[in-house]
């Protein structure tokens, strides 16, 4: 494992932390040459994901440092490799969160990548040539074609960079639950913050009756005249959740904070099923008769593989869906950290990289 190789002869602008302070700080690094399967991309922009929070701090106990952040990144290609034929320079590109997979194993195949044992990502990974791998808080990327997406002309590239990853993670349980092309159903989103406001905007362009489940009795009013929301449900009202037993039909949890999963079960008609997104960093809390008692289910779900990330981007073009995005430059990274972990912003940051990039580079 190295930070790079005898390939990586471009010079690059970025910015990292360098210890769990989580400080960011401008960093110059090295990219490898742009190879037969890659494309080289001019970031334009970058959403802050709550990952990269967990990264700079290396609460996960993972980080690699220096730690470029950034795998919600959107730009425009300036070079192609040999092998690529559905990309040309100049064609609007984005980039999630996979950077390579073993391309043979059963997932691969079947484009959930994103289960691959060997999965590697964008930052904070090992690519196939041993070098750790910098994401998108930096000015261009060399990224391979494979895990490349277009991104339809009407979309503007800012408020669409969070979609490569909250996007693709609310919208893959709601496909595998053919939510996409089965109208009229109930469902619930539990948390109304940067995968919650996405989900809802999905249920009502795919004709949906949409219920959203929170802490936060003063997100109503938004959820309903802002997002379109049919519902709302105030998870720490026993009225409210009694009100709304056994009406809905399926139920996207994306909660990061810890929380009994019981009441919410209780909202699922028989034969439903909740799909969690959110990840604590404590366990959960799961009485068994609710799913007993309902013929509930319990299911997870994590990002998702390139033909649902392609498959969404395409949608949220005919429907015209971006994410609610504040934008912010690069030096403001620390505060916008700060702010992400008070979760303090609607709904998502995202770095305008041009902004804060010194012009000789």
């Amino acid at each position: 494992m190295a930070q790079t190789t005898p390939n990586h002869t471009q010079t690059v602008s970025g910015w990292a932390a360098h210890d769990s302070s989580g400080k960011i700080t401008p960093f110059i690094f090295k990219r490898r040459e742009n190879g037969i399967n890659d494309v080289t991309i001019e970031i334009l922009y970058c959403g802050i994901c709550h990952t990269d929070l967990h990264h700079v701090r290396n609460d996960w106990g993972i980080t690699m440092y220096p730690v470029v952040p950034g795998h919600e990144i959107t730009g425009v290609i300036t070079k192609v490799g040999s092998n690529v034929k559905e990309f040309k320079v100049g064609d609007r590109v984005g980039v999630g969160c996979l950077a390579a997979t073993c391309l043979e194993c059963d997932f691969c195949k079947d484009s959930q990548e994103n289960y691959c044992d060997q999965v590697q990502f964008t930052y904070n990974g090992i690519f196939w040539d041993g070098s750790i791998t910098y994401g998108g808080y930096s000015k261009m990327l060399v990224a391979d074609h494979r895990y490349v997406v277009h991104i339809p002309a009407n979309l503007p590239l800012d408020a669409t960079a969070p979609l490569l990853c909250a996007g693709v993670t609310v919208f893959s349980p709601m496909k595998d639950h053919n939510l996409h092309q089965a109208p009229g159903k109930k469902i619930g989103v539990v948390g109304l913050g940067g995968l919650g406001h996405v989900a809802v905007k999905f249920g009502k362009a795919f004709g949906h009756h949409v219920t959203v489940i929170s802490t936060s009795p003063s997100k109503e009013e938004e959820a309903k005249e802002r997002l379109g929301a049919d519902d709302f449900l105030v998870s720490t009202d026993a009225q409210q959740l009694k009100k709304g037993m056994r009406t809905l039909d399926f139920i996207l949890n994306t909660v990061s904070a810890k929380h009994s999963l019981g009441p919410l079960l209780e909202l699922l008609k028989v034969n439903g099923t909740m799909v969690v997104v959110g990840a604590p960093d404590q366990p959960f809390e799961l009485p068994s008769f609710p799913m007993i008692f309902g013929k509930r289910a319990v299911k997870g779900s994590m990002i998702g593989g390139m033909r649902d990330t392609k498959e969404m981007m395409e949608l949220c073009g005919k429907h015209n869906i971006t994410c609610d995005i504040e934008v912010t430059t690069p030096d403001k990274l620390d505060e916008a950290l700060d702010r992400v972990a008070k979760n303090d912003v609607r709904y998502r940051f995202v770095i305008d990289i041009a902004a804060g990039l010194p012009s000789n580079l």
